[in-house]
């Protein structure tokens, strides 16, 4: 899995963190999230605020429908 992946990442997120509103969480802590996820494979150091906010908003549409 791969920075791009928003969909995937923010699936796994809310599997792995079903309690947590997604927009409660820091992005420096999203950003250690994403990093320990199963699977993830990708620089940590190619992520952005950009990035950051896209999966922040997918999942925040994971947990709502």
């Amino acid at each position: 899995m791969k920075w791009t992946d928003t969909r995937e990442i923010a699936i796994q997120l809310a599997d792995k963190f079903p309690d947590v509103e997604p927009l409660s969480i820091r992005f420096t802590d999203l950003h250690r999230w994403i990093c320990e996820l199963d699977g993830f494979d990708d620089d940590p150091n190619r992520s952005s605020e950009k990035i950051l906010e896209a999966v922040q908003m997918m999942w925040l549409d994971e947990v709502e429908d």
